[in-house]
């Protein structure tokens, strides 16, 4: 789930920290990574990226580890009420 936030002025990092992420150690010049952990394991997770030119976030859940080295298949959800409900979440932060 894309999440616009072309009319934030704050600071991403530490507004994510606020609610419970924590950056990632891998990303790219345009992207960061975030993690929200639930039930203080690995997985499952809430994953955020965020896209420093466009000013949007892409939340997704990741239900599980991927199965071997280098799947893509990692039984992630992108929509539906548990993202729905984080997103809101996160907004709350963000225009509180």
């Amino acid at each position: 789930m894309k999440i616009k936030i072309t009319s934030f002025q704050g600071n991403i990092i530490n507004t994510l920290r606020k609610a419970g992420y924590s950056p990632e150690t891998r990303g790219t010049k345009k992207e960061i990574s975030f993690l929200r952990p639930i039930r203080g394991s690995r997985y499952p997770r809430f994953h955020v990226y965020y896209n420093l030119e466009k000013k949007e976030l892409n939340l997704h859940f990741d239900q599980k580890a991927p199965q071997y080295k280098n799947a893509p298949d990692h039984g992630a959800e992108y929509d539906g009420k548990l993202v729905e409900k984080e997103a809101e979440r996160i907004i709350s932060f963000i225009f509180p």
